[in-house]
């Protein structure tokens, strides 16, 4: 996971500069624990999500994806310094200075206990879900946080960069009696297709945050980057699209990007209803399964539809689902 953006977020206005910035509350926020944050353009569309953690009272530690890191940077840089520059508040990326790893699966807490020695507590009381503590790995000191983008129990170690290879394989020898195994970008997408957590494909630029089911996080007062765009006439009241799961009613792959209609032989121009954002084989589900944005969501709910790509040649029948396929109450993470 070292590829995500990280930014030191410093000064007595920090936690007032990321109210202003996320669309959810931080000033609440304790020292020690993190929290999930979408920010928005001033469009009101989507532009990044994360987490970011409370380190101390005036500093945060932010953690962006990949491949909006760079601009995430520079947006909040503009801010600070030519909207907001009466707020005292640092910024600083730390991207190449973190190396990062996430450590996921039922086994997790023990593979990590082992790992940290009498360094850290680690036990669901000493790190609950969602917080953050210090500890030391084969010498090197780490940041330990319990979030999860896989939907397992999961952690998070993020170690300086030069001590990234030996950290990566202090886990890997803690983990050899519970039989750890590396996974990469490819399995983790899958695993997170299963939850329905959202990445670049859903966050495309096209989408607004009650789309992908973030209504509720909207904060009711105070203003944020992209508030007024939400409450434009056209913006009001029940999105008019939103994310669904989709699973092949064929076994054959939903082709990525694919258009969903009622019809794929209709006469043309037929109305599309949305598309696929992402999509795999679910070895949990023994099933081809997919997520999209769809118009009238909850009208198609359980019904069938087709994804259709012209381009490929596909038409593949598929039934439409909640966008989380595993573990919808979350109680694999909470463990």
């Amino acid at each position: 996971m070292s590829p995500l953006g990280k930014i030191e977020i410093q000064g007595r206005d920090a936690a007032e500069f990321l109210e202003r910035v996320y669309v959810n509350r931080w000033r609440s926020l304790k020292v020690g624990r993190c929290r999930y944050g979408l920010m928005l353009r001033e469009d009101g569309v989507v532009f990044d999500d994360g987490t970011t953690t409370r380190i101390a009272e005036h500093e945060f530690y932010m953690t962006t994806t990949t491949a909006k890191a760079a601009q995430v940077m520079a947006h909040l840089e503009f801010y600070a310094q030519t909207v907001w520059p009466d707020l005292h508040v640092h910024l600083t990326s730390v991207t190449d200075r973190w190396a990062g790893l996430a450590l996921a699966g039922p086994e997790a807490r023990k593979v990590l206990a082992a790992a940290v020695g009498e360094s850290a507590e680690v036990s669901g009381e000493g790190l609950p879900f969602m917080g953050y503590r210090e500890a030391m790995i084969a010498d090197c000191p780490v940041r330990l946080f319990r979030i999860t983008f896989s939907g397992e129990l999961a952690y998070e170690i993020h170690a300086p960069a030069d001590c990234g290879m030996r950290v990566w394989e202090a886990v890997l020898e803690a983990g050899e009696p519970c039989g750890i195994i590396p996974y990469g970008t490819e399995a983790m997408s899958v695993l997170r297709i299963e939850k329905g957590h959202v990445v670049g494909g859903e966050l495309d630029g096209r989408t607004y945050p009650a789309e992908l089911g973030f209504g509720r996080m909207l904060r009711k007062d105070g203003d944020f980057i992209g508030r007024r765009s939400l409450d434009r006439p056209a913006l009001a009241g029940e999105p008019k699209r939103g994310l669904v799961g989709l699973v092949s009613e064929n076994g054959r792959h939903i082709p990525r990007g694919a258009q969903i209609v009622t019809d794929p032989k209709a006469r043309t121009p037929m109305p599309m209803l949305g598309h696929v954002t992402s999509t795999c084989y679910s070895p949990n589900l023994e099933k081809e399964i997919a997520l999209a944005v769809i118009e009238d969501h909850q009208r198609w709910m359980g019904k069938s539809l087709v994804a259709s790509s012209p381009v490929a040649g596909e038409h593949v029948p598929v039934t439409v689902t909640s966008s989380v396929f595993i573990d919808p109450e979350g109680g694999r993470a909470r463990a």
